[in-house]
């Protein structure tokens, strides 16, 4: 007896000696942070939870312009993640990283999964699709300018807490009440850059950059300098001389002052709509981007915002396939249609779009849907987006001049004028370090 069980200890030894089937592991380098933060890890656990081959690791790298610029680092050091998040400022950079990136649509056919581009929302996908119509990278968390507002704030101030100004003219208006009933910040907005410019001439139907913005050749140049620019940043301008806007720093330093009750009214992105309904205790409302009506096409389209997910090349062929699985995993309409309604930030699929409004979430939530409202419609030349090389520091440059603006410091048209010729000087160069 003592034998045969001295027998079986060895064998049952010997079978915990056998190693496991291994983990894939996948790494995915982000920018979320707060509340977003938690959406992507909790995404990551799901998703590893759902299987056993793969184990998709979320890294927060900092901010968008801090995670790219360290993913490019590792790339040349040989030890790029797998996955990394880029805002759309950096989509026409990234593309012309023909070596550095593997298109999405090749890692999807590669990894053996069902792929279909027109699954996907037209907008959204349309703006990372090469001209060959190839998707490039997986359209993650893709958003909009919206108009967010307080509704405790109106009432207070006697305005209509189910109307929000649609008009300029109305915002102005508005903002003179919020002031005149004891609001220091009736105004702010985040991006700068995006909501004021980008999206204001999409929305407008006219024209940021030649070349239709950028998507018609690299040797496009900035026209935000046009009269009805001119126009929008003088009544801006004007506004903060008699403290109805208050500017609140750059990025989406405005947020916090929207979210803590101190800004009444800010445009911003789609995606604040997860933190304010966590953490704002006021009523809360969303309206569509403010637009000027004598202008003939206007309100057009607003344009995307956010990020998406680009896979980094040179690595093996099983980590391609677990980010191939990991990527059709995100657009289960089930899993898209939950990111969607939880973080504000417009739905990924045409599927998950179509569940979220058959499940009531936009009736439920007013105000929800006005981000897809403002994307799905019809685009033209002029507004499907701004495609350019060194957004990012074309971006910091029109940061820079109208913070002159705001002080009082420097008249709008000149601020405009020098911003589009330093910002030219910018395009100029990323086209001679990408010609063919």
């Amino acid at each position: 007896m003592r034998s045969k069980t001295k027998l079986a200890i060895a064998a049952l030894s010997a079978l915990m000696l056998v190693p496991a089937q291994a983990q894939t592991e996948i790494q995915w380098w982000h920018s979320m942070g707060g509340a977003l933060g938690e959406w992507v890890n909790d995404l990551a656990r799901d998703f590893n939870a759902s299987q056993k081959d793969y184990k998709v690791t979320p890294t927060f790298k900092g901010s968008y312009d801090e995670s790219m610029t360290a993913a490019i680092a590792a790339y040349r050091a040989g030890n790029a993640p797998h996955i990394l998040q880029v805002f759309e400022v950096g989509t026409a950079t990234m593309m012309a990283s023909k070596g550095a990136i593997k298109p999405v649509a090749e890692v999807m056919k590669e990894g053996g999964q069902k792929f279909d581009q027109n699954a996907y929302v037209p907008a959204v996908a349309g703006y990372y699709t090469a001209p060959n119509g190839q998707m490039l990278s997986f359209p993650f968390n893709s958003s909009t300018p919206v108009f967010h507002y307080n509704k405790d704030a109106f009432k207070a101030a006697g305005l209509d807490a189910e109307k929000p100004p649609t008009t300029w003219p109305e915002v102005a208006l508005a903002a003179a009440k919020l002031k005149a009933s004891g609001h220091k910040c009736p105004f702010t907005t985040s991006w700068i850059s995006w909501t004021q410019l980008e999206s204001f001439s999409a929305w407008h139907n006219v024209l940021f950059a030649s070349k239709n913005n950028g998507f018609d050749g690299l040797d496009t140049r900035l026209v935000f300098n046009s009269p009805l620019h001119v126009r929008h940043i003088e009544n801006l301008a004007n506004m903060a001389k008699s403290g109805l806007f208050v500017y609140k720093g750059r990025g989406n330093a405005a947020d916090a002052t929207f979210v803590s009750g101190e800004c009444a009214m800010a445009t911003g992105s789609s995606a604040l709509y997860g933190n304010v309904t966590r953490n704002g205790k006021f009523g809360y409302g969303i309206g569509t981007l403010p637009y000027y009506p004598d202008v003939q096409g206007a309100p057009q389209n607003t344009v995307i915002g956010g990020a998406s997910l680009w896979v980094m090349n040179g690595k093996k062929a099983p980590d391609y396939k677990g980010v191939a699985a990991f990527f059709s995993y995100l657009s289960q309409p089930e899993v898209a249609a939950k990111s969607h309604q939880r973080t504000g930030y417009l739905p990924v699929t045409k599927a998950s779009f179509e569940l979220t409004d058959k499940s009531g979430f936009y009736k439920k939530n007013p105000g929800t849907d006005v981000s897809v409202t403002q994307m799905i419609r019809k685009t033209t030349d002029k507004s499907r987006g701004v495609r350019l090389g060194n957004f990012v520091q074309v971006r910091t440059i029109i940061d820079e001049e109208l913070e002159g603006v705001w002080a009082g410091k420097k008249a709008p048209k000149e601020a405009l004028d020098l911003a589009v010729k330093r910002g030219n000087e910018q395009l100029e160069r990323f086209q001679k370090a990408n010609k063919s």
